[in-house]
Formats: structure tokens, C-alpha cells, sequence
């Protein structure tokens, strides 16, 4: 089984779907790649896109749409500037011309060469699509991919992604094989097995600075959530939350910059119910700049982008792990409970349910926290199992197929979970434990598979049908 760095799973992401607009957005990447391959960009005279299954049926509401055509325009979601996104999509349906990989403007109708079909679902995966180049000699070139979560792509022809293939020193593809790798080296701590493996993409150096690197993208992300007001887009008309928190939390106090605002979070009355609404307002933060196409850490996808921000905060704010050792430890270890659930299970609603992604996020969030809070390698295994073990079943039903409700607070109640998870694994005996987290896991995966497909993020069930929005 291949490995996975944990910073495939916990990475820079744009809202506000990792399934449905990340992963559109880099199988168009990918597939000018392959133009480039095969031909050149130059010799394509037409070119043509159609989504199929969950990624049609909440395509509007999820950017699959323009994720699409960004990305066949040349676009790069981790530089774009995102003010910038609708005017380069009314750009490219006024016009009728997109920019093919930033080198050659051809036709492009919206509706003709970008297709949403809601009827038919292909067999790989629900999520799929298909992209068809034709070119000046009249030859085709046609390719499916399947958007799988948390931002990955697959494609049923193996060679047309490129991937380099790494196997860690000591593969870590179960629970279960940590715990044997940990006890064979003999390390207390999780987080030093997965440090040396990630030393099959970078050096520990690089792993360190690149923990630190995500842990300033969070940062920035809940400042700009907490200093925005107004309406979230899409038509629902959800009122952004976090900042009318932030400001009656904080009271008269003032700041200038994120450093000088967190600060003022961490002197800040803590009892009980502040904490509790502070880590509310981190992860509506987060998740309400995610509905609104903003840049956010995808952790382990952008509809749970707010699990692990909202604990991590919460740790360096009220907790006394608040090293730079301790994010670092924190986001591998939550990062490499992530890769877990994708090998074994699924990362992706419209295969699992919210479990596959909230659920999932919450796991990964409260083995981080009780790594850095002292606990032992069995403790850290047993609070990601205690954390799905209570989102078991959870569905993906958003209303109008829009990342925010339920949504935006699933983000706020995966944190709280989390921390639960971790307080009652450090207070607990792993040795005693009856359920393992390699038998939640597999459980996860069984739940998933007997889940009614109106539960996997297609808007036809649940409260996405039991609220009647009118389309605007």
C-alpha cells in the first residue's frame, strides 16, 4: 500500500468544497498536463467538460462548476487571488473564450462545453468527470477522473496522473502499525515515529517549517473569518456569525494585526463558557470563509476545514502546549490519523456521509490535541477512536447543495467532540479500551457502504429536502 505524507491530508486548499471544487480544479490542471504530453496546447481547437453524479447535482453550489473552468484557464488555487474569481468566471461566460492553460484562447459556451449532468452517475466513483480535448487534425483526446476527497484526484487509466509512488521506512497503513513501530523503536511519543517518516518526501527541517507554515495559514484564515461581516453567497443567505462572536468576546479591546488579536484571545476571561464560544468562533470562522471561496487549510477537506484550526487554536491559546514543537507535533499526528481513514476508508462525503470528513476531522483533531497534551501512543489512538466512534452515520445533506448548512456549525460540534475525545483518553487506561481505532475505522467504511446514496452530499435527503429554499 502507497504512503501518505501528512501534509497531503492537511494542506493549503480554497473553498469551499475539497471534492467537488478542489478536485475538479486539479484534474483540469492535470488534464492540460496530459494536452501538453500527448500534443500541445496550441493544436486544440475545442475543449469540453461534464460533470456527472454528486458533483453535478451540487456543482452550483459547491464551485464545481467554476473550479472547472479555472482550472483549464490556467488558474492555480494555491496563488489565485480570490477577489479576483469572479471576475475571471463573468470574463469567461461573457466572452465565450477561455484562456486554455494560460496559452491560447478558444471557444468556451457555458452549458455546451461545460456540462452538469444530473441524470447519470458514472460507475468508478460518484464524483466524476469527463474532460474531451479535440483538436485541429480532428483527433480526440478524452479523459475520466474522479474527485475522491480531500482533494485528491484518480483516474481508471493509472499513468495518466502523475505520481511518485513513496513507501515510508516503517509503513504505517493501521493503528495498529504504529503501535508496533513505537514500541520496536521505543518511542513515547507519535509523533517522532511520524517525523521520521515523513523523511521520505523532506528532512525534519522541512517537515518542522512546513507545520509552522500551515499553522500561520490558520492563523490568517480565523482573522479574516473574524473580522468579516455580512451575508455568505449562494443565496441561502446565511449571516456570517464569527465576527459579531470575536466582538463581544474581546468587548472594547483593540487590535491591528492577527499577532496583536490573538494575543488578546489568549488574555481573555477564560471560564468555561467563553472557551467554549471561543472555539466556536474559530471554526465558524474558518468555515465561513471556506463558503465564500476563501483560502483555507483543507484538513483533512475543506467542508471539516474547521475541526482542526478551531482545537489547535484552542490548544495554544488556553492550554500550556504552546510551543512551536508542540504545533508541529500536533498537525503530524492529526495529519497521519488522516491518512488512516483514507487508506482504510474514505475522506470523501459523497462516498461516506459527513462522517467521512467531520467525523474524520474530528478524530484527526483530538489525537493532535492529546499528543501535545502528554498522552501516550495508546491514548492518542483510543481519542481518535472515541471521536468517530460518535459521528458514525453522520450524513451530507446541505441545503441547496451549499457548504453551510449544516455545515458551518458540523465545524463547530467535530471541535468540541474532539476535545472531549482527547480529555477523556488522557483520564483513561488504552489497554482497557474495547473498540479499537482499526475497528472504527473498518466500521466507518461498513456504515458508509449501507448509507442510502440520498446521504452522500447529492442535497436529496435530510435537511437538504426537509428545508424548501426557493432558487434564485
Amino acid at each position: 500500500m502507497e504512503s501518505i505524507s501528512v501534509f497531503e491530508i492537511i494542506k493549503v486548499g480554497i473553498g469551499p468544497s475539497s471534492s467537488h471544487t478542489m478536485g475538479p480544479w486539479n484534474a483540469a490542471s492535470a488534464f492540460i498536463r496530459i494536452i501538453k504530453r500527448e500534443k500541445s496546447i496550441a493544436e486544440v481547437k475545442e475543449v469540453f467538460l461534464e460533470f456527472f453524479g454528486s458533483l453535478a447535482k451540487t456543482g452550483i453550489g459547491h464551485g464545481t462548476d467554476i473550479a472547472g473552468m479555472l482550472g483549464l484557464n490556467g488558474e492555480d488555487f494555491k496563488t489565485i487571488d480570490t477577489t479576483k474569481i469572479d471576475e475571471i468566471v463573468d470574463r469567461i461566460k461573457e466572452s465565450q473564450i477561455i484562456n486554455l492553460g494560460g496559452e491560447k484562447e478558444i471557444p468556451f459556451v457555458y452549458g455546451h462545453h461545460l456540462v452538469l449532468n444530473m441524470s447519470q452517475t458514472l460507475d468508478y466513483h460518484p464524483n466524476g468527470m469527463i474532460f474531451k480535448a479535440i483538436f485541429e487534425d480532428g483527433t480526440e483526446l478524452v479523459q475520466d477522473f474522479y474527485s475522491v476527497g480531500g482533494g485528491f484526484i484518480m483516474s481508471q487509466e493509472k499513468n495518466s496522473i502523475e505520481k511518485q509512488c513513496v513507501r515510508t521506512i516503517y509503513p504505517c497503513h493501521h493503528g495498529s502499525d504504529i503501535v508496533k513501530y513505537c514500541e520496536k523503536l521505543g518511542f513515547d511519543k507519535m509523533s517522532d515515529l511520524i517525523l521520521i517518516n515523513e523523511e521520505s518526501w523532506r528532512t525534519q527541517d522541512e517537515t518542522r517549517k512546513e507545520a509552522l507554515y500551515i499553522w500561520e495559514q490558520i492563523k490568517e484564515c480565523i482573522y479574516k473569518g473574524v473580522n468579516k461581516e455580512g451575508i455568505l453567497p449562494g443565496g441561502l443567505n446565511v449571516t456570517r456569525r464569527a465576527a459579531g462572536m470575536n466582538r463581544k468576546l474581546l468587548g472594547e479591546k483593540i487590535y491591528r494585526n492577527k499577532d496583536e488579536w490573538f494575543q488578546q484571545v489568549v488574555d481573555a476571561e477564560e471560564n468555561f463558557t467563553n472557551i467554549n464560544k471561543w472555539i466556536s468562533c474559530f471554526a465558524l470562522a474558518v468555515n465561513e470563509e471556506n463558503a465564500s471561496f476563501g483560502r483555507i487549510i483543507t484538513a483533512p477537506t475543506n467542508g471539516a476545514s474547521g475541526v482542526i484550526p478551531a482545537v489547535l487554536m484552542y490548544s495554544q491559546a488556553f492550554t500550556e502546549a504552546t510551543s512551536e514543537d508542540d504545533i508541529a507535533r500536533f498537525i503530524l499526528v492529526a495529519g497521519e490519523i488522516g491518512t488512516l481513514f483514507k487508506k482504510n476508508a474514505t475522506i470523501s462525503a459523497a462516498m461516506g456521509g459527513c462522517q467521512a470528513e467531520v467525523g474524520v476531522s474530528s478524530a484527526m483533531a483530538a489525537a493532535g490535541l492529546t499528543e501535545i497534551l502528554g498522552g501516550s501512543v495508546g491514548q492518542v489512538l483510543m481519542a481518535a477512536e472515541i471521536a468517530m466512534e460518535h459521528h458514525l452515520g453522520l450524513t451530507c445533506d446541505p441545503i441547496k447543495g451549499l457548504v453551510q448548512i449544516p455545515c458551518i456549525e458540523r465545524n463547530t460540534m467535530g471541535a468540541i467532540k474532539a476535545i472531549t475525545a482527547a480529555n477523556i483518553a488522557l483520564e483513561s487506561d488504552p489497554t482497557k479500551a474495547k473498540v479499537s481505532l482499526d475497528q472504527v475505522i473498518q466500521t466507518m467504511w461498513e456504515t458508509a457502504l449501507s448509507m442510502n446514496d440520498r446521504f452522500k452530499e447529492t442535497s436529496e435527503g435530510g435537511l437538504a429536502i426537509a428545508v424548501n429554499v426557493p432558487e434564485c
